[in-house]
């Protein structure tokens, strides 16, 4: 009979995730790696799902996060890096972070963008000691979804986020949760 400390559990439990971090560009060209994934996402994104470009054009400010994994065997957790554009310039740049506990087993890279649909919630993004997303986000673009609405009341929306590219063998992806921290890369 096998006997599995705590430390031993935890340390299988979180190896999955150690490794999933090493491709999101840790220990890279810092800066220039990160806008160069995050000008693909935006391609992909807006090749993808034209409507977003409506977003786009309204938004204060876009964070977008071009490869976040996830990872997960009862115990999971994800993370990423991006870039917060303001009129199309890179002002900033995030990580984000979440944990999990549950039944789970499996991993997945996806790419998500958080557009800022009002000067005030822009702001308490920046300013804020660390952002986490909270189930009031808008999500306007799930998985399994074929199409795109813009329509007035999403519009209106504080901070809508778009979930897509998403590929791997864990269900689902919700932001709900996800921390966000300013880094410097």
């Amino acid at each position: 009979m096998t006997v599995f400390s705590r430390r031993r559990f935890l340390a299988t439990a979180t190896a999955p995730l150690a490794l999933a971090a090493c491709g999101n560009g840790i220990g890279g060209n810092g800066g220039d790696r990160i806008d160069g994934r995050v000008d693909a996402a935006f391609n992909f994104m807006y090749n993808e799902h034209p409507e977003t470009r409506t977003l786009g054009e309204k938004a204060t400010g876009i964070l977008m996060m071009p490869v976040v994994t996830e990872a997960g065997f009862g115990v999971g957790g994800s993370y990423g890096r991006g870039a917060l554009r303001v009129n199309g310039a890179t002002v900033e740049y995030y990580s984000t972070t979440a944990a999990s506990v549950g039944f789970q087993i499996g991993g997945q890279q996806y790419s998500h963008a958080l557009f800022f649909m009002t000067q005030p919630a822009l702001g308490n993004f920046r300013t804020s000691q660390g952002w986490t997303a909270g189930a009031d986000l808008e999500y306007v673009v799930q998985s399994n979804a074929g199409s795109l609405s813009t329509d007035t009341t999403a519009l209106l929306t504080p901070v809508i986020a778009v979930v897509f590219g998403q590929a791997g063998l864990l269900a689902g992806a919700s932001l709900e949760g996800a921390k966000y921290n300013r880094i410097i890369p």
